[in-house]
């Protein structure tokens, strides 16, 4: 199969057999969930999860913390 006039879902299953081939079936379904699709809008939570932290601020929780660490 010539991978340039190859289609998708015929790319992605020549995709699936080298992967079982190389990792086995239990290392390739491990491999493929680390791709699994999220869900929501990460930029949109992000802005709202972050809105109040500035640069400075963060910087002092780092100090602090690694100073409570080096204890």
């Amino acid at each position: 199969m010539r991978l340039q006039e190859a289609s998708p879902a015929q790319i992605r299953e020549r995709g699936l057999e080298v992967l079982a081939k190389a990792l086995g079936p239990i290392g390739m379904v491990r491999f493929l969930q680390q791709f699994e699709m999220g869900s929501g809008n990460y930029t949109r939570d992000r802005e709202r999860w972050l809105k109040d932290v500035t640069v400075g601020g963060a910087m002092m929780e780092i100090k602090k913390r690694r100073k409570k660490a080096a204890r």
